[in-house]
């Protein structure tokens, strides 16, 4: 994983920070401020009745983790895990979820400027509430995911209980 700057078009402009990861074959990225920390597959203790994007349960150093699989939150084909997958441990609300992406590229500084609202078109089949925005880089997209919208407090509750 490197660490990237991208010049803003001033000196003042506001930098955010976000760690880029593979889904699916799109780049996503996410706060770094939401993010602990970024380890790789462990074991996962699955959770009978849960929802069948959450994968199960991990233990890390003592604090049991709800692991979800963003593929199948977001319908997307499903990627069997390998060297590469991740588990991107994010706070959502009062909680702390681990989230498996299937692999994690940079964590990169990028300008406010760069990045556009969400458009009202689908994209990569997610739907939009899911999208603060979508970060422009020579080439490249990064669709910002917006964390407070993966699980809904109802979902966060329910799933904690599970476990």
């Amino acid at each position: 994983m490197k660490d990237v700057s991208i010049a803003g078009n001033g000196p003042t402009e506001e930098l955010l920070q976000m760690v880029v990861f593979q889904l699916g074959g799109e780049e996503f990225g996410v706060e770094i401020m939401k993010v602990q920390e970024i380890i790789r597959m462990p074991e996962i203790t699955q959770i009978p009745q849960s929802p069948d994007f959450v994968e199960g349960v991990i233990n890390l150093r003592g604090r049991i983790i709800v692991v979800i699989n963003l593929d199948k939150r977001f319908n997307l084909a499903s990627k069997e895990a390998d060297a590469h997958s991740r588990i991107i441990v994010v706070e959502i609300g009062d909680n702390v979820v681990g989230m498996i992406v299937d692999s994690v590229n940079e964590v990169l500084r990028i300008p406010e400027s760069s990045v556009d609202p969400a458009p009202d078109l689908v994209m990569s089949n997610i739907s939009k509430e899911y999208i603060t925005g979508v970060g422009k880089l020579d080439e490249r997209l990064l669709i910002f995911l917006d964390l407070a919208k993966i699980m809904d407090k109802k979902e966060v509750e329910e799933i904690a209980e599970l476990a």
